[in-house]
């Protein structure tokens, strides 16, 4: 009897994937930042189709799991937003509570963590940062660039470890 090997992962970030987030950048746009309005509007993010779409095709083919720098305290919100719309299922890792470490440095972890017991086969992240030092620790990636270039995200992303 022959053994199934288990699909491949898809790891999938979420904010600027499949979630526009350009409606709360503006209350991180200046000092001081308002964090908690920017989370608490999380709920509210449209859907990224392009984004969607492309996660959808994707599960067709491995086994989905979300990767996000949103806060652990976003769970049930992104749990909800994910549901409601209707993207495929999977596991959602959320950055720890307390750390503010570079999306980069939090996410290669999460990958090599994953790596441990499946066989990663995609990152998709719009995070260039993200992006770069996954493919240096030996990643394949997928660019996320349906949502354009925001100086914002990218600093909430690499310099302040929130998003």
């Amino acid at each position: 009897m022959s053994r199934v090997e288990p699909r491949m992962l898809v790891v999938v970030d979420i904010d600027g994937v499949v979630a526009d987030v350009r409606h709360r950048l503006r209350h991180v746009a200046h000092r001081p930042k308002d964090w908690r309005s920017f989370f608490a509007a999380a709920a509210e993010d449209p859907l990224l189709e392009e984004g969607a779409e492309v996660v959808r095709r994707l599960a067709e083919g491995y086994d989905v799991v979300y990767l996000s720098g949103r806060p652990e305290g976003l769970r049930s919100v992104t749990e909800r937003w994910l549901a409601t719309h209707d993207l495929p299922q999977g596991p959602l890792r959320l950055r720890p509570a307390r750390d503010f470490r570079p999306s980069r440095e939090l996410k290669v972890e999460v990958l090599r963590e994953l790596a441990h017991d499946r066989t990663v086969g995609l990152l998709v992240d719009d995070d260039p940062g993200v992006l770069e030092a996954a493919r240096a620790a030996g990643f394949d990636v997928l660019p996320a660039t349906w949502m354009g270039e925001h100086p914002e995200l990218r600093a909430a992303q690499e310099r302040e470890g929130r998003t």
